[in-house]
């Protein structure tokens, strides 16, 4: 399996049945969400979003606050990743 492939893989599945098990109702580890209307990690949850378009996310929404240019280039690699598989798919 090739980095684009096991980079774009769902690494993990949050619910249980259809349904998650709670929303996020505070943040461990800083403040860069705190202002936000939603975290992150429940829009990611809330649309099925997989493990590099759920990093895609979270590095927008934070990089004001948090890792400024740094956040989007994280953010463009895990474009990059999701773009590669879709063209090795043929997509």
């Amino acid at each position: 399996m090739g980095s684009a492939e096991y980079a774009y893989s769902d690494l993990c599945d949050l619910s249980i049945n259809g349904k998650y098990a709670k929303k996020t109702t505070e943040q461990v580890g800083g403040t860069h969400y705190k202002n936000k209307k939603i975290e992150p990690i429940d829009y990611i949850v809330s649309n099925d979003l997989n493990f590099c378009e759920g990093n895609v996310v979270k590095y927008i929404t934070r990089y004001k606050e948090k890792g400024g240019i740094e956040d989007l280039k994280k953010a463009k690699q895990y474009i990059d990743f999701i773009i590669s598989n879709l063209e090795l798919k043929g997509k």
